[in-house]
């Protein structure tokens, strides 16, 4: 029993030091971390956006008619070109009622002095997809098992016999008007085209459908 008493006490002790130490001690500060840049410093204007009152200006589209406009030379080797003239009227496109085609068709194109829609347009790119009694994914009547990979049999090219596929048939999801005024920031992109005429002319037809895919003729 007197060891235990000795060793109660010798606690008791220890832990009275203890919280007298820490009374007398100074109280700890807590450190407040100054921000190095400041939310005005930030993006290109110099100045908080919650104050800004930003009105952008309005952006002009070309308003020379079909045929009277210039054309800006394609971003990249055969992308959609860009609408040089007004669209006033020609838009929305709705079905049965596509005024593009009054002159883009190839057939009437040169002599209305307007840009060809080009073969691509003409050929149907989807497959016929169904699912077969064993549960597997058809597609064009081949047996898929991975319907993500382009390597396989998913992609399949067909000719729409000589009428515009319907994929292709609204013409501004691609096409979009020329803007009139130069950029705010300007674009110092290079493109760099496969064919010498590539600024002005699409080469996406003919075996450059089939490059780079591995596919069939669903023809066969």
């Amino acid at each position: 029993m007197k060891v235990i008493n000795k060793i109660t006490l010798g606690l008791v002790a220890a832990t009275l030091l203890f919280v007298g130490c820490n009374e007398n001690a100074a109280p700890a500060k807590s450190e407040v971390v100054k921000p190095t840049i400041s939310e005005d410093s930030l993006g290109l204007r110099k100045t908080t956006l919650f104050k800004e009152n930003v009105k952008p200006n309005g952006t002009k589209y070309s308003e020379s008619y079909a045929g009277s406009g210039h054309k800006i030379e394609r971003a990249f080797q055969d992308a959609p070109p860009m609408i040089p003239h007004d669209v006033t009227g020609l838009i929305p496109i709705k079905i049965g009622n596509n005024q593009c085609l009054g002159c883009h068709m190839p057939e009437v194109a040169s002599a209305m002095g307007a840009t060809p829609i080009p073969p691509s347009h003409f050929m149907d790119f989807r497959p016929v997809t169904t699912l077969a009694a064993d549960g597997e994914v058809e597609k064009d009547g081949h047996k898929i098992k991975n319907t993500s990979s382009e390597t396989l049999k998913n992609v399949s090219i067909k000719s729409n016999h000589g009428k515009l596929y319907g994929g292709r048939y609204n013409c501004t999801q691609c096409h979009a008007p020329q803007a009139v005024e130069p950029l705010a920031v300007p674009n110092s992109f290079t493109p760099d085209y496969i064919n010498k005429d590539g600024a002005s002319k699409s080469h996406w037809d003919g075996d450059r459908l089939m490059e780079g895919i591995d596919t069939y003729d669903a023809s066969k």
